[in-house]
């Protein structure tokens, strides 16, 4: 799930909601996916295939595997606060999600393989780690290759009509950004049930 490559509106339609952005598939057809989606419309589910759904769209939103997952409500659940909020939070600031808010990406998965491939520096150091976790005050910036500028160019000029979230700053001269403060779970708009996720893994 780290890479998924499958069709996306199949998925978006599966859960009824756009996780990776807007869906015209969605729009036209408001129901499961396959040969009986249509009929079967949405069927009620078990408390248990509600959470679990649940868990699978934030991993697919953020596109990690169910290791990592776990890692991070491990993480969540060691530091004071509310164990699903701080999760969310861990998973907002991975360097690959940061990116993608900057507008390096047209989605998490370009903005992975941006990072994967070495086009991103952090506070002058590239970095090609995409879980690495962002800290307030960091500096995130395309690469000075001539291959990493033009990449970068692409996708700014794709996603400068995306709003930039209130906690990053971004110069999109010097295609420089930086993690004013760390977000807080009303910067967040992920359409998840995170009491549910934590209920199922405290199972």
């Amino acid at each position: 799930m780290a890479r998924y490559t499958g069709p996306k509106d199949k998925i978006n339609r599966r859960f009824g909601v756009p996780l990776f952005g807007p869906s015209k598939a969605l729009d036209r057809r408001n129901y499961p996916p396959g040969p009986h989606g249509l009929r079967s419309g949405r069927r009620k589910k078990s408390d248990y295939a509600i959470a679990l759904g649940e868990k699978q769209k934030l991993k697919f939103i953020y596109g990690v595997l169910e290791k990592q997952f776990r890692g991070y409500f491990a993480e969540a659940g060691r530091r004071r606060g509310i164990t699903g909020d701080i999760m969310l939070l861990l998973l907002e600031t991975r360097l690959d999600n940061v990116c993608f808010r900057l507008g390096f990406g047209n989605s998490r998965q370009s903005a992975r393989q941006l990072v994967n491939h070495g086009h991103v520096t952090v506070n002058g150091k590239k970095l090609d780690i995409p879980s690495y976790q962002v800290k307030a005050g960091d500096v995130i910036k395309i690469g000075e290759r001539a291959s990493s500028q033009q990449l970068g160019l692409r996708m700014l000029d794709l996603t400068q009509s995306v709003p930039l979230q209130d906690w990053l700053a971004l110069d999109r001269e010097k295609m420089e950004g930086t993690v004013s403060r760390l977000p807080e779970k009303e910067d967040v708009d992920a359409p998840v049930n995170l009491q549910l996720i934590v209920e199922l893994y405290s199972r």
